[in-house]
């Protein structure tokens, strides 16, 4: 039996694909439809905390902003801090030490002053002690005399005596003890040349040596240069009981002015004629003599020439009086202490050449 062929492209069965093919885009639509509305409600929720941690985030930026600026602020604080600290330990350590130190020096001031307050003490003893003594003798001295400070000294001077004879070099040279001050001092005023501090000490000395004088004893008091002056109005012996006639010479001596060369001869010569004679003097000198009794031939005088006029001089000097030197040198004269050692020794004296805050 012959078949028959079926064309496939025939109107019916492109109706039926059509169909089918219309069913499917149906279908299709109709599932998209439905997605799509789902899809959306779906985003529109998911959008939503999106949005809602976009907002935390972008918060959540901000206060880590903040706290990272306030985190690097305490940081430099801490650092600063830090080094605060460092500086207070090391100031600390550097006060801790000064403290020691200053401890050990209190310790140190401590004892000292304690040291000083025993001395101090045991001066005060002794000044009472000085104080008792001298009331015991004050009865026998005309005169007081206080020097710089509360000085004892050693001098191996004894003032005693029936007849006490002081003498005291006005010469030039007591003006100071280098050549070149003594020409200096000379062009000076009246009241500067008095008050040169070698001419002071030795009106102090006076004054001390008068101060030592027995009650019962007699005085006089001369001053020499080229001449020899008698610092009493009154010629002759004086008692030392009248304060009046040791105040006067006293006070003419501190008015006489430093001048002239330094004749021992005429002094020696003037000694041997008192009547009756010293029998202790006290001689206040710093060099030897530069002039004797006759005028000198020239304007200069060597070391030779001073020592053939000391040795003249001691010619005109009466015998077996004790004769105390009291001597301060100057420049320039070398043998001046030797000879006046040996006048003092061999005479039954005593020589003394004090330091510049005697008496």
């Amino acid at each position: 039996m012959a078949r028959k062929r079926i064309n496939v492209f025939s109107l019916a069965f492109l109706d039926v694909m059509s169909c089918g093919f219309g069913a499917v885009i149906l279908v299709y639509l109709l599932i998209n439809h439905a997605t799509e509305v789902e899809y959306e409600k779906v985003n529109k929720d998911i959008l939503s905390e999106i949005r809602k941690l976009d907002y935390e985030v972008l918060v959540g930026k901000k206060d880590l902003l903040t706290v990272q600026e306030a985190v690097d602020t305490n940081a430099k604080k801490i650092d600063s801090s830090r080094v605060t600290r460092a500086s207070l330990i090391e100031t600390r350590d550097r006060q801790k030490q000064d403290l020691d130190k200053i401890q050990i020096a209190s310790i140190a001031e401590i004892d000292h002053l304690n040291a000083l307050k025993a001395d101090i003490e045991s001066r005060r003893k002794e000044v009472q002690r000085l104080q008792a003594a001298a009331k015991q003798g004050e009865g026998s001295k005309a005169r007081t005399f206080s020097g710089t400070g509360d000085r004892q000294y050693l001098t191996g001077l004894k003032v005693g005596g029936k007849r006490i004879l002081i003498a005291v070099d006005k010469s030039a040279s007591m003006l100071d003890e280098k050549l070149v001050n003594i020409i200096r001092r000379r062009n000076m005023s009246e009241a500067d040349q008095l008050a040169a501090p070698k001419w002071q000490r030795a009106i102090s000395t006076a004054k001390w040596l008068s101060a030592q004088l027995p009650l019962a004893s007699e005085f006089q008091m001369f001053s020499f240069d080229r001449d020899t002056h008698n610092l009493n109005q009154s010629e002759g012996w004086q008692k030392v009981s009248s304060k009046s006639n040791l105040s006067e010479a006293l006070d003419n001596l501190s008015a006489t002015m430093p001048s002239g060369s330094t004749n021992l001869e005429a002094l020696f010569t003037r000694i041997a004629t008192l009547s009756p004679l010293p029998d202790n003097i006290y001689l206040i000198v710093d060099g030897l003599p530069t002039r004797g009794s006759k005028a000198p031939k020239k304007s200069t005088v060597s070391g030779r020439d001073r020592m053939r006029l000391f040795n003249s001089a001691l010619r005109s000097l009466p015998p077996s009086v004790p004769i105390n030197v009291i001597m301060f040198p100057m420049e320039g004269d070398p043998m001046a202490a030797a000879s006046f050692w040996g006048l003092a020794v061999s005479s039954g004296g005593a020589f003394l050449s004090p330091s510049r805050d005697w008496p």
